[in-house]
């Protein structure tokens, strides 16, 4: 995986996750598919193969660049400027 440089913008080390899951489906009352934390906040959201697509949410929310899986096992990371998994 290629560097981009909204890596270099984040935090380090990386935020504590503010929860488990994803409060919005939470307070939907619906499960996410997969869950993402963002790198700059730590906010755990549903991926974009979730119904309600929280992470893409708070991307366009916050404009915080850069989620992680938060799925175990699978450390690839999403940069939601560029377009591309780093």
């Amino acid at each position: 995986m290629s560097e981009c440089p909204h890596i270099a913008e984040l935090p380090h080390p990386e935020p504590v996750p503010l929860s488990e899951t994803c409060p919005e489906c939470l307070a939907r009352g619906s499960h996410p598919v997969q869950l993402r934390i963002c790198l700059s906040c730590g906010h755990v959201a549903c991926c974009d193969s979730s119904p309600h697509q929280h992470a893409s949410a708070h991307f366009e929310e916050t404009g915080h660049p850069v989620m992680r899986s938060f799925e175990p096992g699978m450390p690839w990371r999403w940069c939601f400027v560029d377009g591309s998994i780093v």
